[in-house]
């Protein structure tokens, strides 16, 4: 290569372009490193060159000098979870930050890889070493093979989806994966291959198909009956998921949702309508597995899991079913050779035990089950990982039977400062926060977490109730039940007031804001309704009326309910708060410390 090429092309990598974007990024790659055109790594200066800084915070460069020292300690990387986004935030930094501490303690070195300045792990006092870098394969690689003097390979599962993705383009690239092996993440992850796991381990799960064409989506749709659950593969928070009830609406999905392709199939699952949902995060060596706790979700299954409140221990569940799921559980972590942190989310319905999907890495529950149980799961992991056993860490393997509380965790959404987005919950996740309520009961640790959330609940009041068709049962009955002994004036409009009536609960018939005024969205902007609990139709075209009041009530700061389920938290912790004092207790001594 002459000359004014090498040049070219070391004026480019200057420039900032990726390899990837040059061309073939192995050959472009190769040829660098023949060229002698590699990035040199910048110390950053947090001293403002007042006087020399000596933070290990670095950052790469094309220019001359390197100013990375490399040590000769046992060391090892550990990826970020990048920019954060909605369905990715920093409930995976903090795994990230844990998992330093763990390998701190046993004396391996550090280095962080992330590009995020507004996270824990990027602050330079955190590793031993931080890599400003982004999450790209080419950049991932400069660091591994500037630092690969005793390097003992690259911690994926902490990094989200993000990291995950990496994982078997690094494997090809010679570098050890420490933890799960890329092949048998790609065993959860595929969902060919994870649906014959379940078959071979016995396991139900709802029937599914792929599809790389709407009219392969349309077969395999028509197969296993409407309605569906579509989403893309390799994604998190439930990006681009989405429910659909009809050839229609699946063709509108298709064509405006996904981009569908042989290398990026489409899944599709039978929605498990009315169905409970759990989530169990738990840590396997590849011989014990601890599982940190069963989550049960206060909304029925179809809402994302990062949009779900949720409760530790479950409150509905029987031992028989949280028997079955410590057995699935424990099946699955073995089965897919799991060395760390694996999730697992599962739909119960009838009696049987459907198993939705795995995911080996850390996911965003982890924190929230480590301090409800008092037990360390993302260090535990990390150790783990680095091959320690669970057995020389810990002497108990279900921590959740110990504890004598109830914690809940409650979702913060950003509706506020997003104007006329519908805040109804789906498969898609929406939220960017979540905080923590814990009690000896789960009436008032939900309480506390609405608090916490920013969800002002009222203990007296005016009552909007609008629910959908199949939402007229006796749950919903028994809600409005409880609302009206409890005081509350009941306000309907024409279907839930006559349902209401006939089933001798008493309420104030409102007119639909398609029907004239006065209407409900008028009472709500001269301050007349305390709190709305409004289900809407599931499909991609909800019911005009409900946005307007959903959007309303965000626009007004009314109190909302989208779900029969969270409907019936709510009026429980009103009847409880009305009955007692609120508790306040410090987390020791919730464990006696």
């Amino acid at each position: 290569m002459d000359t004014e090429k090498t040049e070219k092309l070391k004026n480019l990598k200057r420039m900032g372009f990726l390899d990837s974007q040059l061309g073939d990024e192995d050959r472009i790659r190769k040829l660098r490193k023949e060229l002698g055109i590699v990035p040199n790594f910048k110390m950053v200066d947090t001293c403002a060159a007042e006087f020399d800084a000596e933070t290990p915070y670095y950052y790469s460069s094309y220019e001359t000098e390197d100013e990375a020292l490399v040590s000769d300690r046992k060391k090892v990387i550990i990826l970020g979870s990048g920019p954060i986004r909605i369905g990715q935030g920093i409930e995976f930094d903090c795994c990230t930050v844990h998992a330093v501490f763990a390998l701190r303690e046993i004396g391996i070195e550090t280095i962080i890889i992330n590009n995020n300045p507004e996270t824990v792990s990027t602050d330079f006092d955190i590793s031993d070493k931080l890599y400003f870098e982004p999450l790209t394969l080419e950049d991932v690689l400069n660091v591994v093979e500037k630092e690969s003097k005793n390097l003992e390979g690259v911690m994926v599962q902490f990094g989200g989806q993000t990291a995950i993705n990496l994982a078997n383009s690094l494997k090809d690239s010679g570098v050890q994966i420490l933890g799960t092996s890329p092949g048998d993440i790609d065993r959860a992850e595929d969902r060919d291959q994870f649906g014959k796991i379940l078959d071979k381990l016995g396991i139900p799960s709802a029937e599914w198909g792929t599809a790389r064409s709407f009219s392969e989506a349309k077969e395999v749709a028509a197969r296993i009956g409407y309605p569906v659950l579509l989403r893309p593969s390799y994604v998190l928070g439930g990006r681009a998921m989405e429910i659909v009830q009809d050839e229609i609406d699946l063709e509108e999905y298709i064509k405006e949702a996904v981009k569908v392709s042989p290398k990026h199939p489409i899944l599709i699952d039978k929605f498990i309508q009315d169905a409970v949902e759990v989530d169990v995060d738990a840590v396997c060596d590849q011989k014990d597995v601890l599982i940190g706790a069963i989550m049960e979700h206060i909304e029925e299954a179809g809402i994302h899991s990062g949009d779900s409140a949720c409760v530790i221990p479950p409150q509905t569940l029987d031992e028989k079913m949280i028997n079955r799921i410590v057995e699935y559980t424990k099946k699955l972590a073995l089965e897919l050779n799991t060395k760390g942190l694996i999730n697992i989310q599962f739909a119960i319905k009838g009696g049987t035990v459907y198993v939705l999907e795995a995911n080996p890495r850390a996911s965003r529950t982890v924190p929230f089950v480590s301090k409800v149980v008092g037990v360390p799961l993302a260090k535990l992991a990390a150790k783990v990982m680095v091959g320690m056993k669970l057995s020389e860490l810990t002497d108990d393997l279900f921590p959740i039977k110990k504890i004598n509380h109830v914690a809940v965790k409650e979702v913060v959404f950003p509706f506020i400062k997003l104007p006329n987005v519908d805040p109804v919950l789906g498969p898609e996740m929406k939220s960017t926060g979540e905080v923590m309520g814990i009690d000896r009961d789960f009436a008032m640790a939900y309480y506390k977490a609405e608090i916490a959330a920013g969800n002002r609940i009222p203990l007296h009041g005016s009552l909007f109730l609008s629910v959908r068709r199949r939402d007229k049962k006796p749950d919903f009955l028994n809600i409005a039940k409880k609302f009206s002994d409890m005081g509350f004036e009941i306000i309907s409009t024409s279907g839930t007031s006559v349902y209401l009536t006939k089933n001798g609960i008493s309420n104030r018939k409102i007119l639909k804001i398609s029907e004239g005024s006065p209407n409900i969205l008028d009472l709500m902007r001269d301050k007349k309704i305390d709190l709305i609990i409004n289900t809407p139709s599931v499909g991609r075209k909800p019911k005009r009326d409900g946005y307007m009041i959903r959007c309303g009530a965000v626009e007004l700061d009314i109190p909302y309910i989208t779900t029969i389920a969270g409907a019936q938290a709510t009026a429980n912790a009103i009847e409880q708060v009305r009955n007692r004092e609120i508790e306040v207790k410090s987390w020791n001594e919730y464990f006696g410390k």
